[in-house]
């Protein structure tokens, strides 16, 4: 603790800096030295009392996991419930209000920071709800929708805490609001106050340990012989040629309605994922419970960076892992020799492929890996990354409204596996296969597909777990590969799924 009592002065130092900082210099950027190597989830124990707390974490290594960013109490959120019509328009006036009020994207580091920065240094945060998509195209409506929640909810940050597992190192940033460097000042030194204060006057171990209320097992909505029968019914839209593949989720559930952040501290410890989240909801309107997204997400969606870059990285194609090395190299042999696998995968990316071309520069979308291996704790994967640039007068909103919801969790032709998916499906994903992201004013944004991921709805836990079917896809197989899926987060938990 003696690092980070000696820090404070060290850090109302750099944060001085910021006072004279007005909208033209760019956001506040700032080395914490005493957080370097302190987890973000440690971190973000100092903020649960402020509303909007997001927490996007890289919990494990890996290429495309390299920053994890904490952030709290908002100026400002949009929720489109259901009854709204223009998906992007509310999120489009947030960002020019973002452009307004905040200070210009270009970077200045403050005395003393030295190193690669954070792409992320204030913005927007939040996530896209499957059933977003119905806005986007003309849907059936069919499934039931049973948990009151926005289908698109972001959240506009003027600070965030940043940490590069790639060179162990931890930011604070800021923008000035309406160019007010001093009370820029005072915002971060009240972050660095909170965070500081925090990490010496608790035991984050003792948090890790929480062990408040837990469903003991959760159920599926969808039972054995009810999977079997859809699977069959995606393979006879198949022989008659309406699609190619679609895929196929089914949700677990108990009543739920305690505090969900000790759930997500053994979720992110029990099964690190690339792509772990925390975003607070906020209290239900109806029982005044805490709600909350808790993910564990394996799979980027889309990132765009500098000059316009845009990547995707779908994943299909999944195996368990092996009880032993041997047992595990072979079940990574059979996913990568499986032509029905490679042909899921192939189909994804063909999807994705079109999306982009709607709004990526002609002759720029190209796919520079194909079919390449990647594990969790749980299972193996088959990736393949697609990569394009925008075009001039296209930024990431765009590209959203023309690749939402990801190719990877609808099927191909996308539209006509969504209707399929709408037909089977007995209840709304609502987030689950939607998108949780930030997006900066420069328009940069990073994004992750929301599979392995419990919703806290305040009435109930979900989980949902799904695959994609396709003409060799086997009933039984699919209906085991989504038991692997769940086998992780749950297992972190301490839960089970029922018995059917």
């Amino acid at each position: 603790m003696s690092t980070l009592r000696a820090s404070r002065s060290a850090v109302r130092a750099a944060t001085g800096a910021a006072a004279s900082w007005g909208p033209g210099d760019g956001p506040a950027l700032i080395r914490v030295p005493a957080l370097d190597r302190v987890a973000p989830v440690d971190a973000a124990e100092a903020f649960r009392d402020l509303l909007g707390l997001a927490l996007l974490e890289s919990a494990r290594p890996g290429r495309t996991g390299r920053w994890s960013y904490l952030a709290a109490d908002p100026l400002a959120v949009i929720d489109v419930p259901a009854a709204g019509r223009d998906p992007f328009r509310d999120a489009r006036a947030l960002l020019e209000r973002l452009d307004r009020r905040l200070s210009a994207p270009e970077a200045r580091d403050s005395p003393g920071a030295a190193g690669s920065r954070p792409p992320f240094a204030g913005g927007l945060v939040g996530y896209l709800g499957y059933d977003l998509g119905r806005r986007l195209e003309r849907l059936p409506s069919l499934a039931e929708a049973d948990q009151d929640l926005p289908e698109l909810r972001l959240a506009l940050h003027d600070w965030t805490l940043a940490w590069d597992r790639r060179l162990g190192a931890a930011w604070l940033a800021g923008r000035a609001v309406d160019g007010d460097g001093a009370a820029l000042e005072r915002r971060l030194r009240d972050v660095l106050d909170r965070v500081v204060d925090g990490l010496r006057s608790s035991a984050p171990s003792a948090a890790g340990a929480d062990r408040r209320p837990t469903p003991p097992e959760l159920r599926s909505r969808t039972s054995h012989e009810e999977w079997l029968r859809q699977v069959e019914s995606i393979h006879e839209s198949i022989a008659a040629g309406a699609i190619y593949q679609a895929n196929l989720a089914r949700r677990l559930e108990a009543p739920f309605a305690a505090d969900p952040w000790p759930l997500f501290r053994r979720l992110r410890a029990g099964d690190p994922a690339l792509f772990a989240g925390y975003l607070d909801l906020g209290p239900s309107p109806l029982s005044g419970a805490p709600r909350a997204i808790l993910s564990a997400s394996p799979e980027p969606f889309l990132a765009v960076g500098g000059e316009g870059n845009v990547t995707a990285d779908p994943i299909k194609g999944t195996r368990p892992r092996g009880d032993t090395p041997e047992a595990d190299r072979a079940l990574l042999r059979d996913l990568l020799a499986s032509r029905k696998d490679q042909a899921e995968n192939v189909m994804i990316v063909d999807v994705l492929r079109n999306d982009l071309g709607r709004v990526c520069e002609p002759g720029s979308v190209r796919v520079p890996r194909l079919l390449r291996p990647e594990r969790t704790a749980a299972v193996q994967h088959m990736v393949t990354t697609v990569a394009g640039r925008l075009r001039a007068d296209r930024d990431a909103l765009d590209l959203l409204a023309v690749s939402f919801p990801g190719g990877s969790i609808t099927g191909a032709p996308k539209i006509r596996a969504m209707e399929v998916i709408e037909s089977l499906e007995p209840v709304r994903r609502g987030p689950y296969c939607g998108t949780m992201l930030w997006m900066g004013p420069d328009r940069r944004m990073g994004s992750s597909i929301l599979i392995r991921t419990l919703v806290a709805d305040g009435e109930r836990l979900t989980f949902h777990v799904g695959g994609g079917i396709t003409w060799r896809s086997d009933a039984e197989m699919e209906w085991q590969e989504t038991m692997a899926k769940a086998r992780g987060p749950l297992r972190a938990l301490g839960v089970v799924e029922a018995s059917r």
